[in-house]
């Protein structure tokens, strides 16, 4: 008792509060690797550069890969564990004395040998065992993919970081650019200002003008400067937004360069073709997607574990005592195994997985709403955006004229002087508002965009240096700012071109004038035509007349490449009889466009993708 009680007291473990000089070298290590390997700002920094660097020096997003790649480490790992087990082991036995016994008669109770051993006191061991259990391996294998669907996961909000990058870098930077650009302006404007207001006061002190005049050009002059201040602020604040995003360190100053506005695209008129497109892209609802096949995994797994269990074992043995007959053997055996008990929770673990099953339905649906509605405000929230700016700009002009007018008809009067400084100011709070109704417009966009779901990047750009990856950068925002919202996916690639085939149409001009209809049709649907390398896609023509009526029946195939067909359907219409040719091209029109939702379905599955 004395001894145990001496190892407890050992091993009594008291807190420990960490020292100043161990928090300060964690900070001073922190801050020190906060900022290495980045390349130093050398020039003006663009858009471009800005986002490009946020992306390679961001720390909130190099946690999120950082956790990525933690999931697919564990990945692999979880799939070590479908493997049988080998198990090698050694040791040594050494006893004081002989091991042995005697053997006693059932019936009689007479000793019927002498006391005797067979193991010698001091003997090593060593064996290799090889055991596979079928159970182990089944509930091994769903862990591994639910493992795998957490590097999904994990990637999709990869990804989400991204996205919220793209625009949080967006929106600093307009606003900071607009603050750059009206800097000066604004501080020669408020030096004017002050200088007006103390020479305003002295001429009602002097009663040069009346002091009702002097007071209300006072009062307009401090109210012009005041939301000069308040909008100055606003828009300064957005630098120190911008160094954080690009993961500048304290104290580094760096010039924005004054690139030219570009044109905003016009507020998206399809609405519904966008909610479509970010149901099936946005992170979170794809998240929904692996935490359900996660669920679903989850119950297989519980399943499992209900059937009996079947283990089979080989081993190599030795064993050094010289008294055993074989000192080397192998063995080997099978064995099942079933807990009967487990099979009462079954009815439990169904319902669990339905109401389970229910639950994740109602949060993806709860989800799939709240993305349609942060769709929808977002389109009207930008078309206002621009609308607001398209005021500001207009209002902003005519302030600058009417500075401009002022100050060219300028007397050596005291109150047109005055006059002149306020209208200067009144123009420069004119072009503040439009700077910010700009950037507010280029946040709202980058926002609707940022609800799509879709991604700045779309393939690893992880081994860029940041010139490349600032081009990569360029050309994406070139492509998404130049004209309207782009209504096809770019998460699961391209479909795949298809090539026309007509049949039944006799007349040569009119096959060509048909074809060249449904490449037309089908390129305005994101559907390439490659009459040469094209998947085949058939229409075929069949009619009749019946009692003066035509009847055209379009039969409508694709075939994978090999002859395997991919899908098939029929599309038929009444036509007055010897209707004109026109009328025949518009039946083949109108059966492509019924039968197009089809058609990109056979697509998808000829590549194996999905659109």
């Amino acid at each position: 008792m004395l001894v145990a009680a001496l190892v407890l007291a050992g091993c009594a473990v008291t807190p420990q509060l960490a020292t100043q000089k161990e928090v300060q070298d964690r900070v001073k290590s922190d801050t020190a690797r906060m900022y290495l390997a980045q390349a130093p700002i050398a020039a003006p920094v663009t858009l471009d550069e800005a986002v490009a660097r946020a992306l390679k020096y961001n720390l909130d997003y190099r946690l999120k890969k950082m956790e990525s790649a933690l999931a697919f480490d564990l990945t692999d790992y979880a799939g070590y564990d479908m493997l049988p087990k080998l198990l090698a082991t050694a040791g040594y036995s050494r006893r004081n004395n002989d091991s042995g016994g005697t053997s006693i008669g059932i019936e009689d109770g007479l000793v019927s040998l002498r006391p005797s051993t067979s193991e010698e006191r001091n003997h090593s061991l060593a064996s290799a065992e090889f055991s596979w259990n079928v159970l182990d391996f089944g509930v091994s294998y769903y862990r591994a993919r639910q493992q795998a669907d957490q590097f999904l996961i994990a990637e999709e909000r990869r990804r989400k970081v991204v996205q919220n990058l793209l625009q949080d870098v967006r929106a600093a930077y307009w606003r900071a650019l607009g603050a750059q650009r009206l800097g000066a302006q604004a501080k020669e404007v408020l030096d004017h200002a002050n200088l007006a207001l103390a020479r305003s006061r002295e001429a009602e002190t002097q009663r040069v003008i009346p002091p009702v005049l002097a007071l209300n050009y006072q009062r307009a002059l401090l109210d012009a400067t005041t939301l000069i201040n308040q909008r100055r602020q606003d828009l300064d604040y957005a630098k120190a937004e911008l160094a954080a995003l690009m993961n500048v360190p304290p104290g580094t100053d760096f010039v924005l360069a004054d690139a030219s506005e570009t044109a905003l695209p016009p507020a998206p008129a399809n609405v519904r073709k966008l909610e479509e497109l970010a149901l099936l892209q946005r992170p979170e609802l794809r998240e929904e997607d692996f935490k359900k096949r996660i669920t679903a995994d989850e119950t297989r797994k519980q399943l499992l574990g209900m059937l009996p269990g079947i283990s089979f074992d080989f081993g190599l043995h030795h064993d050094s005592n010289q008294f055993l007959y074989n000192n080397s053997w192998v063995q080997g055996g099978v064995s099942v195994g079933w807990n009967l008990m487990r099979l009462i929770a079954l009815p439990s673990l169904n319902k669990s997985q339905d109401q389970q099953a229910k639950t994740d339905e109602a949060r993806r649906m709860a989800l799939s709403m709240a993305v349609m509605t942060q769709l929808r405000v977002g389109a009207e929230r930008y078309r206002l955006a621009l609308e607001d700016f398209n005021l500001a700009d207009n209002a902003a002009q005519v302030d600058k004229r009417l500075a401009d007018y002022t100050k060219a008809s300028v007397s050596a009067k005291l109150d047109s002087e005055l006059e002149a400084i306020r209208t200067q100011a009144r123009a420069l709070l004119g072009a503040y508002q439009r700077a910010n109704a700009y950037a507010n417009a280029q946040i709202a966009f980058g926002r609707l965009y940022n609800t799509l779901g879709f991604d700045p990047l779309p393939d690893n750009f992880e081994g860029d240096d940041l010139p490349r990856l600032t081009e990569r950068v360029r050309e994406h925002l070139r492509a998404t700012e130049q004209g309207s919202f782009k209504l096809d996916s770019n998460l699961f690639g391209r479909l795949p071109s298809v090539s026309i085939r007509l049949s039944g149409v006799e007349d040569p001009v009119m096959q060509v004038r048909m074809k060249a209809q449904l490449s037309q049709l089908l390129a305005r649907n994101q559907i390439p035509v490659d009459a040469d390398k094209g998947i085949p896609l058939t229409f075929d023509l069949k009619h009749g007349a019946t009692e003066g009526v035509e009847k055209a029946t379009w039969r409508i195939g694709m075939s994978d490449g090999h002859g395997h067909a991919r899908g098939d359907a029929i599309y038929t219409a009444t036509m007055p009889s010897n209707a004109r040719e026109t009328a025949w091209e518009s039946t083949l029109v109108a059966a492509a466009t019924s039968k197009l939702s089809q058609v990109r379905t056979w697509l998808a599955m000829s590549e194996g993708t999905t659109q």
